[in-house]
């Protein structure tokens, strides 16, 4: 006899416990690369301009956000596993490419890559979490997701500026690179798909079907919950594709070691993923938009303040500000997206949303280099500063509440 499919995280608690696990290793293949690639750029291919110094962001950014407008459909349709797999199989040659890479256009291809690897895992993880997860959990499932992601950022930032300082910027580092995708790989085999719990659930919402198009176009502008969410997204995104690529540029240009730059790059992603712990249930109870304003204003404080400080520990203290920021955004925005869409569409709706929200990796690469190079980079972390509180105020006057 079959077993019922049941909803909810206590009854799929050993699927959405390996979830957690694997997203830990997808956000890490980001966190090898988060400190030490801009100094790469800088000083072993001598990049004098920081717009090229960026370009392996832009080439990341836009890479994963036009896939992320592919995979939510991909996975309606193939499968969540499916899609899974098929990321970590094109992560596989993201460390090889740098290890290898003999000019700096080769570490730009390889960040298209890593682009695609992100948006199809950490799409599937989200999505599948959301497929065993009850409506009033998602929040929790969602920052128990990004949790995982970001704390494998933090940890292999660390890491990765450690082996640099202890060896070399390249191979060391990215030695284990392909340790992480061959654990992922074996690990997301193991994983339950998740189809029948979609199934399940749009049972008990009933919805006319909707075209792709349809689904575009509520997402990214007619209506006035997901439009903003997407805007949100696409401005919290576009501040850290600043970070990545300026951070540590700004750090080591203001007297930081390669060590202490490893910290405060790490820091803010580490702040990121911990407070999701708490931001994502805490949605839960209290509310979405809350959260989201306030997230989005904090942010962009926390970026003027960090122009303000002069010392290690008051950076240190600005990145860790400007993480719990972007936690309390992170798992909300998404769980946000859920609460609208309906379960034979949200995958969809998530992967629009998600394409806006990183194509702003992207865009904040190529905004922060141009002001780099024609102001400063101090003048380019202040400008961008302005995005995500314009997104708060937006927030604000025009999302509605989504919780229900």
């Amino acid at each position: 006899m079959t077993k019922p499919v049941e909803i909810g995280i206590k009854q799929n608690l050993i699927p959405f416990s390996l979830l957690v696990l694997i997203n830990l290793f997808v956000g890490s293949m980001v966190g090898l690369e988060r400190t030490i690639l801009p100094i790469i750029g800088e000083e072993r291919f001598g990049l004098a301009s920081t717009s090229a110094a960026l370009s392996f962001i832009v080439s990341f950014g836009f890479s994963k956000a036009i896939i992320n407008l592919f995979a939510g459909e991909l996975a309606d349709r193939y499968g969540r596993k499916r899609v899974l797999l098929i990321g970590w199989a094109f992560g596989f040659f993201v460390p090889l490419m740098v290890i290898f890479a003999h000019a700096w256009w080769v570490v730009v291809a390889a960040n298209v890559l890593l682009g695609i690897n992100q948006a199809l895992t950490w799409s599937m993880t989200v999505n599948m979490k959301v497929d065993l997860a009850k409506t009033n959990q998602r929040g929790l499932a969602i920052g128990l997701n990004e949790f995982a992601g970001y704390i494998g950022v933090a940890l292999m930032a660390i890491v990765s500026g450690y082996i640099a300082s202890v060896y070399s910027l390249s191979p060391e580092p990215f030695y284990i690179g392909i340790a992480l995708v061959v654990i992922g790989f074996v690990l997301s085999l193991a994983v339950q798909n998740t189809d029948e719990h979609v199934n399940v659930q749009a049972k008990q919402e009933s919805e006319d079907p909707l075209s792709s198009i349809e689904i575009f176009k509520r997402t990214s502008w007619s209506d006035r919950n997901l439009s903003t969410s997407s805007f949100a997204g696409l401005t919290t995104n576009l501040k850290d594709g600043m970070a990545w690529g300026l951070f540590p540029i700004f750090l080591a240009t203001s007297g930081l070691t390669v060590g202490q730059i490893g910290t405060v790059v790490a820091a803010y992603p580490a702040a990121w993923g911990f407070f999701q712990l708490f931001t994502g249930m805490w949605s839960d109870r209290i509310g979405r938009k809350k959260l989201i304003v306030s997230g989005m204003l904090l942010q962009g404080l926390s970026l003027w303040l960090m122009l303000l400080v002069s010392t290690f520990s008051l950076w240190l203290s600005s990145a860790i500000l400007l993480g719990i920021g972007t936690a309390l955004v992170y798992p909300t925005i998404i769980a946000s997206v859920s609460d609208v869409a309906h379960p034979k569409w949200r995958a969809t709706s998530l992967g629009i949303y998600r394409f806006w929200r990183d194509s702003g990796y992207a865009f904040g690469a190529i905004i922060a280099g141009v002001v780099a190079d024609m102001l400063s980079v101090s003048w380019a972390i202040g400008l961008v500063a302005l995005l995500p509180i314009l997104a708060g105020v937006l927030a604000m006057t025009r999302m509605r509440e989504t919780l229900t």
